[in-house]
């Protein structure tokens, strides 16, 4: 635990104390917590992985499914209104920022079946991206802010990132 708490620190310059870190990040809490929901959706116990899963979600505004697999060392900044649906495979050292989807295709067949992303390891995720079914997002990966991923990324690439266009500039107040 203690070795997550520094690895988070390193990540953050907002980061100035243990302590603080400790106490004050939300994506850090999510993760601690995901860890026992996680071992009691393994071991059949789901509803009570639920519910703990349920309560770091009511704590933190971030949604894990204790099914979900998340590797050593991921970092969550910002973490209000990320979800990470059940069959989600998140790697190691993987950066997540607020509004983050690893989410299903949405189709209701798939109930039993592989159905959200697998993120390989050093990936980040930029704010609001969502990344949606069963593909697989490469290490090395950069994926930008806002951006929807619908397909598999090769390691080493990135997305470019949703360029806002202005259409009408007025020349007077309204």
């Amino acid at each position: 635990m203690i070795k997550l708490i520094r690895y988070y620190q390193q990540q953050d310059p907002a980061a100035p104390s243990i302590l603080e870190t400790i106490f004050a990040y939300p994506g850090l809490h999510a993760i601690l917590l995901h860890r026992p929901a996680n071992l009691l959706w393994r071991c059949k116990l789901k509803f009570l992985g639920r519910l703990l899963s349920h309560i770091t979600r009511f704590l933190t505004g971030i949604e894990i499914h204790p099914g979900a697999t998340i590797g050593s060392y991921c970092f969550i900044d910002h973490g209000m209104g990320i979800v990470i649906g059940e069959t989600a495979i998140v790697g190691n050292y993987v950066s997540l920022y607020h509004g983050v989807t690893l989410g299903s295709s949405g189709n209701p067949k798939l109930r039993h079946t592989k159905r959200h992303p697998t993120v390989e390891d050093e990936v980040i995720i930029g704010a609001g991206a969502k990344i949606l079914g069963n593909i697989t997002i490469g290490k090395h990966c950069r994926v930008s802010p806002n951006s929807v991923v619908m397909e598999s990324m090769q390691p080493y690439t990135t997305t470019l990132p949703i360029q806002t266009k202005i259409v009408h500039q007025s020349t007077q107040k309204n």
